[in-house]
């Protein structure tokens, strides 16, 4: 589950027009956005995702603006010649507002854009982080099927998956990513369910193992790299019940082929919620979707930020009739997005939990511990 995100009203208003005669990065501190704050009640405008509907690609890989928000979601490992371990994250989100701006102006708009750009290097525990705001508007940012960007950040559609090209000044990517599996529709044929009343869901599918090779930019130096990344794609309207505080969310590329991908949903007090899903990919792109019942979870070691925040960081992941029994563990701990939405979403090894064994790498995003 990625990012069931909607701006707060006010921190929306506030950044429109902030944006509307700015369109370079914010540079100040906007404040802490809250990541399920507002997947609560959505304007009725907004078309709610009720039932499952297929998907039409690749228009499915555009915009969606009848909907109130949604992003596309590229996270993944490499390794270099000389065997340095390099993670990132690029994100791309669109925030419908409220109430569109309808003037005849090349301003109006009708969205806020935000975009992500992460690095993670396991071999000096850095990590890296850039974020940047658009408007929907002038040609700032947006979607098709063809293409994703915000200013020149870009991923562009090729034959084969995409093409990333991203520069965030300190740290740069340029990235081929094949795609080399059919898509997973997550759910019910990509009807995923995220509480017990009408439009607690999305449309959510993945590309859950992409062949990638490129360069990364580090310390004025292009890295020639190799390895796997992975692709969600959510939208909806009003996502979560309220009954839900936050979500744990893990993307592995297990070594005999196979991909798993599960989400903890949380209640208030900690516990996993009955709407956890997640979806086991053979090695030949067949798939079962998986429901709370189906996988357990555990924190296993927790650590504090320096503002005194804890976050489970390390893992135990058991999926019974699979029978995979793991355990995933960070390359470094401070993975933690600080900039206006506080997340934690890093690079992990994947263990065997019986014999200590590396039999994987993945990704996790932990989100609702810092609100």
């Amino acid at each position: 589950m990625r990012f069931d995100l909607a701006l707060l009203g006010l921190v929306v208003t506030s950044l429109v027009i902030w944006l509307a005669w700015q369109t370079r990065a914010p540079e100040s501190d906007l404040g802490q956005i809250g990541l399920s704050q507002v997947l609560g009640d959505a304007p009725e405008h907004f078309r709610r995702v009720t039932e499952p509907l297929p998907l039409q690609f690749p228009d499915a890989h555009g915009a969606h603006p009848e909907y109130r928000s949604e992003w596309w979601y590229f996270t993944g490992n490499f390794e270099s010649e000389a065997g340095q371990r390099l993670g990132f994250q690029f994100t791309l989100f669109r925030f419908a507002l409220n109430e569109p701006q309808t003037a005849d102006s090349a301003w109006s708009a009708d969205a806020l854009w935000m975009a992500h750009l992460a690095l993670s290097d396991a071999e000096t525990e850095r990590f890296f982080q850039a974020e940047r705001f658009a408007r929907g508007a002038l040609g700032l940012a947006g979607a098709t099927p063809e293409q994703w960007w915000l200013r020149d950040w870009t991923v562009n559609a090729t034959p084969e998956g995409w093409h990333l090209s991203a520069d965030a000044g300190e740290f740069a990517l340029q990235l081929d990513l094949n795609q080399t599996r059919p898509l997973v529709f997550q759910g019910d044929r990509g009807y995923s369910r995220k509480g017990p009343e009408p439009g607690n869901a999305s449309r959510y599918y993945s590309a859950t193992r992409l062949d990638s090779s490129g360069r990364i930019r580090l310390d004025d130096e292009w890295i020639a790299v190799e390895g796997l990344a992975w692709l969600d794609r959510e939208w909806g309207s009003n996502q979560l019940s309220d009954t839900l505080a936050g979500w744990d969310w893990f993307a592995l590329h297990l070594d005999d082929g196979r991909d798993l991908m599960v989400y903890r949903l949380r209640d208030h007090q900690g516990e996993a919620s009955r709407w956890s899903a997640g979806a086991l990919v053979e090695s030949d792109g067949s798939y079962t979707t998986l429901a709370a019942d189906d996988f357990a979870t555990e924190a296993l070691d927790w650590w504090r930020d320096p503002d005194g925040h804890r976050w489970p960081l390390s893992w135990r992941i058991q999926v019974p009739d699979a029978e995979l029994d793991l355990v995933t563990r960070p390359l470094f701990n401070n993975q933690l997005w600080t900039r206006s939405v506080r997340y934690w979403e890093g690079m992990i090894d994947v263990a065997d939990h019986t014999s200590g064994e590396i039999i994987g790498r993945g990704y996790t995003e932990l989100s609702g511990y810092a609100e």
